[in-house]
């Protein structure tokens, strides 16, 4: 059974960065895509980021590309993504997901069947 734990949230003020990281148990983490998303209060889950099983593809939600940058390190079974730039409309719970064997990622949350407990991140103005 796979468990994915993100870590890394917390209070910045805006233009800061923060690191988030999301670290696996189970064998299927390293072969899967991974995806980044994330639920402001009020609002629906929102796609961030995804990166294929082997880290060559990424994709990026508009509002964040060019600010934040998935990867993954697969020896230690964790994905990460660093925030720079941050804005108070990036404050939200933000979510780890697994996706499929061996694909490149998805903006869709049906196609993600792990997902983590969320991590908050707060942008203060």
């Amino acid at each position: 059974q796979v468990q994915l734990v993100e870590s890394g949230g917390g209070l910045v003020q805006t233009g800061g960065s923060l690191r988030l990281s999301c670290a696996a148990s189970g064998h299927t983490f390293s072969r899967s895509a991974i995806g980044w998303f994330r639920q402001a209060p009020g609002k629906g889950r929102e796609f961030v980021a995804a990166i294929s099983w082997t880290g060559g593809a990424t994709t990026y939600a508009d509002s964040v590309k060019g600010r934040f940058t998935i990867s993954r390190a697969n020896a230690k079974n964790t994905v990460y993504l660093q925030m720079n730039s941050l804005k108070p409309e990036d404050t939200a719970v933000y979510y780890c997901a697994q996706g499929c064997l061996y694909c490149t990622g998805s903006s869709y949350s049906n196609e993600y069947d792990a997902w983590g407990q969320g991590t908050q991140v707060t942008v203060s103005s």
